[in-house]
């Protein structure tokens, strides 16, 4: 009984020292980006996807996977994230739960897209149509249900790791209006973002010239990085010749896929997502109302 009674209080004082975070992916659930299966891919909407340790593949059935933050934290504002993997695979855990979690931690809602992988499967999927389909159904899928999870309509940003960089690329630089004659009303809506995160992102899908009305950009890269530094300076040299809004980071090291900068011994890498989010508060884009 003193046993019990001493196990009873350790885990009282184990609960007050390390309480619950109470992470949004406790509760996270997946839906289909089509109902009914995706453009071109309904037959396979029903075969299971592959995921091992920190990746996921095979995925015919596009999906958004929701993270909403506390509502006492929630600031309306939302980003969709599209992880990386090369177009082969998905990193899903580093590249699309972790920074869901830091997002809700600052009141954000996240939504990370499973999206069609051109690469792993050539034969039917194509960046230029599949990868396009797949990020604009997500953006407005998450547009359509904005009132269902309080997020404000006009503070919609995409952050994109790798080749999810140039997914994210997809929507910012092409004009993104909806079909106002299409039969299914999530494809009226208007499918581009209004801020836009790229880390270490890919070289597909970079404009030669940006448009004056392409979204503020956050942008980061380590500047070891053999891929991936190159599009950073190209994204930032080009938005400050069209005088829009960017903030670029080059750090030192790092290299390609430091993810959420956790597993860096780089101090540098480590506190890169506060600089995100000092950008995002710098933007007002985590005060409720402004757009």
């Amino acid at each position: 009984m003193k046993l019990i009674r001493l196990i009873a209080v350790l885990a009282l004082l184990l609960s007050a020292l390390f309480p619950s975070t109470g992470h949004a992916q406790d509760t996270a659930i997946q839906i289909p980006l089509w109902s009914n299966g995706a453009p071109g891919s309904e037959s396979r909407r029903n075969e299971p996807e592959e995921a091992k340790d920190y990746w996921v593949k095979n995925i015919h059935n596009p999906s958004i996977t929701v993270y909403l933050p506390p509502k006492n934290k929630a600031t309306g504002a939302a980003v969709v994230i599209f992880p990386g993997g090369g177009h082969r695979l998905l990193v899903f855990n580093a590249e699309g739960r972790d920074p869901a979690r830091f997002l809700n931690s600052i009141g954000v809602a996240a939504f990370i897209v499973k999206y069609r992988l051109f690469r792993e499967d050539s034969t039917i999927y194509t960046f230029e149509k599949t990868t396009r389909q797949d990020a604009y159904r997500a953006m407005r899928l998450v547009r359509s249900r904005a009132a269902e999870w309080g997020i404000d309509t006009g503070r919609i940003g995409t952050m994109g790791f790798s080749a999810g960089g140039e997914v994210a690329d997809i929507l910012a630089y092409t004009p993104g209006l909806g079909d106002p004659a299409a039969p299914d009303p999530v494809d009226r809506l208007n499918g581009r973002p209004n801020f836009q995160i790229l880390v270490y992102p890919g070289p597909l899908g970079v404009p030669a010239v940006i448009p004056p009305d392409a979204p503020p950009t956050f942008l980061i890269a380590a500047n070891d990085d053999p891929c991936c530094a190159v599009p950073v300076v190209s994204l930032l040299e080009r938005y400050r010749a069209a005088n829009v809004p960017v903030e670029a980071h080059i750090l030192n090291g790092g290299k390609h896929g430091f993810n959420m900068g956790y597993r860096s011994d780089l101090k540098e890498v480590r506190i890169w997502p506060q600089l995100m989010a000092n950008w995002l508060s710098d933007m007002k884009l985590l005060e409720a109302g402004k757009k």
